[in-house]
């Protein structure tokens, strides 16, 4: 027993400790408490249902992305403020609502949508095209317009813009942070090995501007990306080409003559049908209804809604197809939605595989790839699944460098026109971080029993062969990888070393040298699927990643705060953490990647 002083502070310290685990304790209880209360009244309230001669509302917020990161379950936590919209649900309800004589307009409003793809706008595009050919008219509204945001309303038949918005088309550009000046001055050496003239990935952090070899492939993909672009918007908007190239390459002259108001010269230019405000624009919506009213009232039903209302009338087929999402890069080990782990996207397409109501299985890949070791095992799995059933890949925004050795695991290939992918090549990247050590006075003494013992620590200046060896092991990852892709498209290893070099291509571009069979989205990606395993009718499912219950709890608090418009410092801090978080990210066990570090327009 402790007496004295030493007990009291002893007692005290145990005190407050047990006040301390008991807070954390109803912390914990209460945040787990707050979660299946709001399930709860979640799951006990009806269902949406669909009004008669209603309108369906689309409103993409946020990044429109393959897979939310958040669970669904848990998304009223969350408030009003989605940082993500899944693309798939959005072009479900679309394709359902074009053969519901319920629905019989289709608003679009763009304001909350941030980030796209332009192979997923392209997508979207497509469905609500199709709206349109089934006689249903589509509007769209924007206060003002981004670029993405304005490709996307463009489809509709009448595009409407505030009196001050304006319509920003200005043009596809890439330019990186080149940090490998700063490293060089902090005394930070990257050793890195590549295969490949065109393997830039590496480049940020070894040099201080763009090689010729990357500026000379960028130029020709925004170049192929551009005219894709440009042609979709002047079919839409029946524009002359003449008149769309004034607006975007004479942007000056054409705001001039509109004595600077933006958005006339938006109308003047053929951009956008009506300037209304937001009482103008909901009146134009009543009255393509045919219905009266004022304020915001009109009769509709958002697109979330409509999408569960439909799935629960659906009467599900016992045949299955499995759509795998691939989305972000791909990291070694057990990773959760949002980026792909190597052992936990290979544990579902394992499931997939033993699972015998699932007939086929679509990966779905959005990824400028990551580690090859990682890419290999999930490549490895598919390989195994498409001897008993059929595999098919479609291509999203980005399916480049390790995003395409996943893909090669299919029996087929479906790319986007846009899609980013090729990149076949591979780079090893070691950091070095002895000379600023010393600067600090930061020594490293030891020993080992062989010439590689502890050579790969990042404290000691790389020994030659070491790096010797990192060579060698990234020269055999891309023969590697040229066997693969080979072996894949039943091409020769050297026919596709000539394609291959870390070169980038557009889907539309790929299909042409063959690295994809066809070019289509989601719906042709699933059409393929069934025909290769004879289904006609089939329910379509997504298996995710599953984190411990609590960890998504928590994760969903941390999101509950309404992020701001981000301020050009703000983006400028973003953009360099997003280039440091990649780098950390860099898992592979051989330090070999399988990367593009490519962003999709």
């Amino acid at each position: 027993m402790i007496s004295g002083l030493p007990g009291i502070v002893f007692r005290l310290f145990r005190t407050v400790w047990r006040l301390i685990d008991g807070a954390r304790r109803i912390a914990l209880n209460l945040i787990l408490l707050i979660a299946l209360l709001a399930l709860v009244a979640a799951l006990m309230q009806p269902g949406p249902s669909v009004p008669e001669g209603a309108a369906l509302l689309v409103r993409p917020a946020g990044s429109l992305v393959e897979q939310s990161a958040s669970e669904p379950s848990f998304a009223l936590l969350a408030g009003d403020g989605e940082e993500e919209t899944a693309l798939p649900g959005l072009l479900e309800a679309v394709r359902a609502a074009r053969d519901d004589p319920r629905i019989g307009l289709l608003v679009l409003e763009t304001d909350d949508l941030e980030n796209a793809g332009l192979s997923k706008l392209g997508e979207l595009r497509d469905a609500i095209a199709d709206f349109k050919a089934a006689g249903k008219p589509v509007l769209a509204r924007g206060e003002r317009y981004s670029q993405g945001q304005y490709y996307l309303a463009s489809i509709a038949d009448e595009v409407h813009l505030a009196p001050d918005g304006y319509a920003l088309v200005q043009g596809f550009a890439r330019y990186p942070t080149y940090y490998g000046k700063a490293l060089a001055t902090l005394g930070v050496k990257i050793h890195t090995f590549r295969v490949g003239e065109y393997k830039s990935a590496i480049e940020p952090f070894t040099r201080a501007d763009m090689s010729d070899e990357d500026r000379e492939a960028t130029r020709l993909l925004l170049g192929g990306l551009w005219e894709h672009f440009r042609k979709d918007i002047v079919t839409a908007r029946k524009l002359d080409a003449a008149r769309f190239d004034r607006y975007v390459q004479g942007y000056h002259d054409v705001l001039k003559a509109a004595e600077g108001d933006s958005a006339r010269a938006a109308q003047d230019g053929g951009f956008v049908d009506r300037l209304s405000t937001r009482g103008q624009w909901y009146a134009a919506i009543r009255e393509r209804l045919d219905e009266t009213g004022d304020g915001e009232d009109f009769r509709h039903i958002a697109a979330g809604n409509y999408l569960s209302a439909i799935r629960r009338a659906r009467v599900e087929a016992p045949a299955r197809i499995a759509v795998l999402v691939a989305q972000g890069a791909i990291i070694d080990g057990e990773q959760q939605p949002g980026a792909i782990g190597g052992d936990s996207l290979a544990r579902l397409i394992r499931e997939a595989r033993e699972d015998g109501k699932v007939k086929a299985v679509v990966i779905r890949i959005d990824s400028p790839g990551g580690s090859a070791w990682a890419s290999e095992i999930v490549r490895n799995e598919l390989e195994l699944t498409r001897r008993i059933k059929p595999v098919v890949a479609s291509m999203s925004s980005v399916a480049a460098s390790g995003g395409y050795w996943i893909a090669a695991g299919a029996d087929e290939i479906l790319a986007e026109p846009s899609t980013i992918t090729g990149s076949i090549g591979v780079f090893g990247m070691f950091p070095e971080f002895a000379e600023p050590m010393g600067r600090l006075g930061l020594t490293v003494d030891g020993v080992g029993t062989g010439p590689l013992a502890g050579a790969l620590d990042p404290r000691q200046p790389l020994s030659p062969e070491a790096g010797a060896a990192l060579q060698l092991s990234t020269e055999h990852t891309y023969r590697r990888f040229l066997g693969i892709v080979a072996q894949a498209r039943k091409m020769k290893p050297e026919d596709v070393d000539r394609i291959a070099r870390g070169r980038v291509w557009r889907g539309a571009e790929a299909v042409e040298i063959g690295l994809v069979d066809r070019l289509g989205g989601l719906d042709a990606a699933l059409a393929a699927a069934a025909g290769r395993a004879s289904l006609k009718n089939y329910t379509v499912t997504w298996p995710t990643p599953q984190l411990p219950p609590m960890r998504r709890v928590l994760q969903q608090l941390l999101a509950m705060e309404d992020a701001a418009a981000p301020s050009p410092a703000s983006q400028f801090v973003g953009r360099f953490s997003a280039d440091i978080k990649v780098l950390m990210s860099w898992n592979d066990p051989r330090h070999v990647y399988a990367h593009c570090l490519c962003d999709a327009p």
